[in-house]
């Protein structure tokens, strides 16, 4: 496995307004200035480069066929994700409109938002931080990423074990995985991390919304896999979607269950979240010195 990029150089990220450790890992703050003189804020998480096995194994309960066979999967360079899905108020900000059906609050995620879509806002955020972003990438996750991030050092259907409750997933909780207690339906979205995050950082990557991935699905072997992608060309071919949402059994929201639609498909179950990727090579891997970084749990702002 390359190792080259596996601690962010250089750190803090260009991008950052704040960045600290914690016990998740590496995060950086990016601030969205807005007309009205207030900013809109999304943090990120530092995901370092590893190895995992994706997909589901054949006893998994529930599973698809599609999730098979599990094979082992390296991601070789790693990537800031951002920590929830793109909220409505960072859509509005960016596209100055708010397709979403659900409305309650502006940190809701965004829905109602094609493959189509989401590459207009990518395009245009990527403009907009031209200054800010250089040799950095604003892009969607692959799908062997997403899994990768979802599952953070997990290999149980969900990152919170074996199974999953209302009080952890937005899902629909008259249908519990493998037999368990039935819980509450809330029939919408919630406000991005209002539920528990994953061991990396990572809020809602289980329900509330589908989220889309850059590429087509591609159908699994036993191969040995590093940095693999789907189909990418063609503005028909259907895009991934992972994560389940807010009105799925919780089987969607397993780790490894997968799902495609049409870039064209937008509705009020699929939203996003996206990513940032260094475009240069030759990082030299770079610890951080206790001197030269935020200890854990602190924050640190120029």
């Amino acid at each position: 496995m390359n190792t080259s990029s596996r601690f962010p150089n250089p750190f803090p990220p260009p991008f950052a307004h704040a960045w600290g450790d914690d016990e998740f890992g590496l995060w950086a703050e990016f601030r969205l200035e807005v007309p009205n003189g207030e900013s809109v804020v999304q943090n990120f998480r530092w995901i370092e480069p590893g190895t995992f096995w994706m997909g589901s194994p054949e006893d998994e309960p529930e599973r698809f066929k599609n999730e098979g066979p599990r094979h082992e999967v390296t991601i070789n360079q790693g990537f800031w994700l951002a920590d929830s899905a793109c909220t409505q108020a960072l859509w509005q900000a960016v596209m100055d409109n708010n397709p979403s059906s659900f409305k309650d609050d502006p940190q809701q995620p965004v829905e109602n938002v094609s493959w189509h879509n989401v590459q207009a806002f990518l395009k245009r955020l990527q403009e907009r931080l031209q200054s800010l972003l250089p040799g950095c990438q604003v892009d969607l996750p692959s799908e062997a990423e997403w899994e990768y991030a979802c599952r953070a050092g997990t290999t149980t259907p969900f990152s919170f074990g074996a199974n999953i409750n209302p009080q952890q997933v937005n899902y629909d909780g008259n249908y519990p995985y493998f037999g368990d207690e039935k819980g509450e339906f809330r029939k919408k979205t919630v406000p991005v991390k209002s539920l528990p995050a994953n061991p990396w950082g990572l809020y809602e990557m289980h329900g509330n919304v589908w989220e889309w991935c850059k590429e087509g699905q591609r159908t699994y072997d036993e191969q040995v896999q590093i940095d693999p992608l789907g189909p990418m060309t063609g503005d028909d071919i259907p895009r991934c979607l992972r994560g389940g949402s807010w009105i799925d059994y919780a089987r969607w929201a397993r780790s490894s269950n997968r799902y495609a639609l049409q870039p064209v498909s937008a509705s009020d179950l699929v939203g996003f979240r996206f990513c940032l990727r260094s475009i240069k090579s030759g990082q030299v891997r770079k610890r951080l010195s206790p001197a030269g970084s935020p200890g854990r749990g602190d924050r640190r702002e120029p």
